[in-house]
């Protein structure tokens, strides 16, 4: 275990902790997940104890992560309209960018 690591996030949604860390991870601030695998022992152990936990390995990027994790969930910027696929017609959400139907690009 490194010395100054910190913990910044935890969530009982695995998929936001691992989102956060591949989002800190694009900033190039290097984290580790930890209890990733304890859900099972939730009973035995307070459930708020066995949720994933996403550690910076350097508390020094602390205020920076959070910052950034700030804006990405706190901006109040919503998703893209929803829209039509100009090839086949399929409606899509907003935050698609392809067609799962046809593969045509939003952005064409």
């Amino acid at each position: 275990m490194i010395a100054n690591m910190k913990k910044i996030y935890t969530s009982p949604d695995r998929l936001m902790v691992f989102h956060a860390k591949n989002v800190l991870a694009s900033y190039n601030i290097n984290c580790v997940i930890k209890n990733e695998f304890v859900g099972g022992a939730a009973g035995e152990l307070p459930f708020n104890e066995c949720w994933p936990e996403l550690w910076i390995d350097n508390e020094k990027k602390y205020e920076k992560a959070i910052k950034i994790l700030d804006n990405i969930w706190f901006s109040g910027e919503q998703t893209q309209p929803t829209w039509t696929c100009t090839r086949c017609d399929e409606k899509l959400e907003g935050q698609f960018t392809a067609c799962w139907r046809c593969g045509e690009s939003r952005y064409r």
